[in-house]
Order: structure tokens, then C-alpha cells, then sequence
């Protein structure tokens, strides 16, 4: 809890603090990565390049604040926001010392841009959020670590390329077993790898995917789209390296499976909805509930730009067959003219909702937001809404009063 003596601090702070989040964030990653370079290791250049980055730490330092004044996300739905973030650091081998540097420098950039507003109770008030936050997720961290039996000092393990398999224009599955030929680690449907890529020339980068098929024990697929900028931001640097270098026979470094978007206990209907490459959690979760509860009712849903584009769609289909109730429905901004398909956007009133289903939702975070909202407008609650967030969440206080 926030000490009687801060928390005032932190209410009244709070606004002007958030108006200038970015900037912030802004000034403490520069600062911290222009005096430790090697941290382009550890950071996506591409998310740096477009600002994702910074909005991933505004929206986390805002949410823990508004959690702690009692003003923001509380129980279930805060504890999903640090479970999410927990998950994230481990697939990333971020350590607890890692902390203390982060905490030195996002301080600072705290006065920096705030300049003489920042007294010592400020300086003090915030301090305190940070370490707050900070030992609440290094103890998750902790936890994750001991149960994926992950040695702190080299998270790393390595994988060769068994396949490389054509999925769709511009997406590629790859099919990995482990160089030592060991088993393959074990993971619930809806989790993720981290890719240590190393780059000619830049680098060592890290990426997620999420794993593309259910767990077999000999091998892990990672199903990887190529990232294309667009309005200005740079091409995918570990999809483009991917796509252009590896295939098989090649090894790759890959991290324990982590992630929080896994399938619950329980036998209600589901109802998966992905775009784009977020067909690949989706991927894992219905072949596992192939394999183990066929009489389980599942609607798929998928939105692509053509069907051409469309990653695992015969996978899907062939996972569905197993299942004694099953359909699909596709959206395509290119129709198709197929049967079950439609253009342009999903419509969520097309969409058929058990009054009993679990959703669980994959895709560009607009996408998601939208599938959501026209979800509650259908009657699901936000605890059957289940999704995962490669990016940023956004969690902003409100605006400081005029005169602030």
C-alpha cells in the first residue's frame, strides 16, 4: 500500500504527471539507452522507432498510480494488467537487478521534465510508486521463473529449424526442435516464445510469437508474418531477418514459453476471434481442445485482408473437423465470395454468442477494442473476454485542472 504521507502526493501529482507521460518517457529512454547501448539489445528498435515503447511504460506507470489512489483498474482486471507485464519481462530474461537502473532513470527524467515542480515529497511520493511496482513484479517474476525451471544467468536455449513451411503471402511457420536433442519444454495453448535474433551488423533482438500449434513434446512452431511499414515506420527487422535468412537446418535461441492468454478450465462453448497473425494463439488453443475435449463447441472467427493472407486457415479447418460443433466465419476487405465470408470488417452482430461462451480475442489493438465493445453491446461480460497485447495498453489519468 502507498504510505499515508504519499498517497496525497500522488493524487494531487497525478494529472500533471500524466499530461506529460510521453515526454517523460521520451527523455528516460533516450537518456538510459544513449548511456547504456547495449540495451537496443533488449528494447524493439522498430517499437522505439514509432513510440510504442514509451506508451507501454506511460500506460503501466499511469495504471499502477490510479491503482494505488484507488482511481484506476483494481482487482481481477489490475491483476491481469501485471500478470500480463510479469509474463512479458520473463520471455524477455529481465532480471530483478535491471530494476534499480530503470527506477534511477525514469526518475530522473521525471525532474527533467517537470524541472522545480518536483520537491523532495514529489521526488519521494513517486520513488515509492515505483519501488511499489517494481517489487510487486519482480516477486511474480520470481514465481514464473522457478515454475518454467529457467537458469536467471542464460534464459536462452537453442532450436533448429526442422521446417519451413509457406502459410500465407508474406507468413511462414517454423517447425523447432531442440539442438540438444532434448524434449521440447512443455506450454499451455496461448503462449508465447521470445526469438533472440542475431542480427548481421545490429545486433542481438528480441521477439515474440506465439506458438502455433498445441504441445506435442518433440517440437514448437512459431508462425511469423513479415512486418511491412507503413505512413513512415520502419519494416520488421527480426520478421524481415526471419523471412530472408532462416530456414531449415538453421538454429535460433528461444526462450521458455510464457504468456497469460491460455485456455481455462471448463467445458463452456469458445469463441475464438483473431486478425491478421493473431490466428496463431488461436491456432494452438483449438487443436488442444481437438485433441482433448472434442465435444466441445467452438466458433472461430478470423479477419484478413484477403484470403490469401490468411495464415492456418486449413489447420483451423482441420482442427474443427475433429470437433462434434464447430464453424468458422471469415471477414476479408478483398471478398472472396466463399461461403461463411464476408467483407470488409468484422460485424460482431454476425457474429453467433453462446450466452455461456469464453472469447478469447487476438489482433491490432484497434481491432480488439472494437470486437470488444460490440461484445458487451451483445451481453458479454469483460471477465469471459480474454486477449492478448503485443504492444501497448493505454491507462491515462485524467487531464490536470486548468490552473494546474
Amino acid at each position: 500500500m502507498l504510505s499515508a504521507s504519499s498517497a496525497p502526493v500522488i493524487e494531487a501529482t497525478l494529472p500533471v504527471v500524466g499530461e506529460h507521460l510521453e515526454e517523460i518517457s521520451d527523455v528516460f529512454y533516450r537518456t538510459m539507452i544513449g548511456e547504456n547501448p547495449e540495451l537496443l539489445d533488449l528494447f524493439s528498435r522498430s517499437a522505439q522507432a514509432t513510440g510504442e515503447q514509451r506508451s507501454a511504460l506511460s500506460g503501466a506507470v499511469a495504471a499502477y498510480a490510479m491503482h494505488l489512489i484507488g482511481a484506476g483498474p483494481d482487482g481481477p482486471a489490475f491483476e491481469h494488467i501485471v500478470e500480463r507485464i510479469a509474463q512479458r519481462h520473463c520471455a524477455l530474461g529481465i532480471r530483478p537487478e535491471q530494476y534499480t537502473m530503470v527506477g534511477r532513470y525514469l526518475l530522473g527524467a521525471v525532474g527533467t521534465v517537470l524541472g522545480d515542480a518536483v520537491t523532495a515529497p514529489v521526488a519521494a511520493a513517486w520513488d515509492e510508486v515505483y519501488w511499489l511496482f517494481a517489487a510487486r513484479l519482480i516477486g511474480r517474476e520470481a514465481r514464473i521463473y522457478a515454475e518454467a525451471g529457467v537458469d536467471g544467468a542464460d534464459p536462452w536455449r537453442e532450436f533448429t529449424v526442422a521446417q519451413r513451411i509457406t502459410e500465407a503471402h508474406d507468413t511462414v511457420s517454423f517447425v523447432l526442435v531442440p539442438a540438444d536433442g532434448g524434449a521440447a519444454p512443455g506450454f499451455h495453448p496461448g503462449q508465447y516464445v521470445t526469438v533472440a535474433a542475431d542480427l548481421p551488423g545490429a545486433g542481438r533482438q528480441l521477439r515474440q510469437y506465439s506458438l502455433s500449434q498445441a504441445a506435442t513434446g518433440g517440437t514448437l512452431r512459431i508462425t511469423v508474418r513479415r512486418v511491412r511499414g507503413t505512413g513512415g515506420a520502419p519494416d520488421g527487422v527480426v520478421s524481415g531477418y526471419l523471412h530472408e535468412h532462416v530456414t531449415a537446418g538453421d538454429t535460433l535461441r528461444i526462450s521458455r514459453p510464457y504468456g497469460d492468454l491460455t485456455l481455462r478450465p471448463g467445458n463452456s462453448p469458445l469463441l475464438l476471434v483473431s486478425a491478421g497473425v493473431g490466428v496463431t494463439p488461436m491456432a494452438s488453443i483449438l487443436e488442444h481442445v481437438a485433441r482433448t475435449q472434442p465435444t466441445r463447441e467452438v466458433t472461430a472467427v478470423h479477419a484478413d485482408r484477403s484470403p490469401d493472407r490468411h495464415p492456418l486457415r486449413a489447420d483451423m479447418n482441420a482442427n474443427g473437423s475433429r470437433l462434434r460443433a464447430f464453424r468458422s466465419l471469415y471477414w476479408y476487405e478483398q471478398p472472396s465470395g466463399e461461403p461463411d465470408t464476408y467483407p470488409g470488417l468484422i460485424d460482431t452482430d454476425l457474429i453467433p454468442v453462446h450466452p455461456d461462451a469464453e472469447v478469447y480475442l487476438c489482433g491490432p489493438a484497434p481491432f480488439m477494442q472494437a470486437v470488444r465493445a460490440g461484445l458487451h453491446l451483445r451481453g458479454v461480460p469483460d471477465e469471459r473476454i480474454r486477449y492478448e497485447v503485443f504492444g501497448s495498453e493505454q491507462w491515462r489519468p485524467a487531464p490536470a485542472p486548468a490552473g494546474i
